[in-house]
């Protein structure tokens, strides 16, 4: 189990990492709004809290690549 969680948790924090310096290469942290409303938080809990978001969408992707891997090609239903 540890194994899977490291096959998952690994390559999406990587890829979170490249996420987010492209995100925030191109917006401003002190720009962003969310739902119509400035964010009153320093630039340093933006980037933050940005790469946990990354990183959980990176790891949910993971996820279900593991999970299709595992999933046989076609299923053979019996006459």
């Amino acid at each position: 189990m540890a194994r899977l969680m490291m096959v998952v948790l690994w390559p999406s924090f990587l890829v979170a990492i490249v996420a987010e310096g492209f995100f925030f290469s191109l917006f401003d942290p002190n720009d962003l709004a969310l739902v119509g409303s400035h964010l009153d938080m320093p630039a340093l809990a933006v980037y933050t809290v940005g790469f946990f978001c990354f990183w959980v969408f990176c790891s949910l992707a993971s996820m279900l690549t593991c999970y299709l891997v595992g999933v046989p090609n076609e299923r053979k239903v019996p006459f």
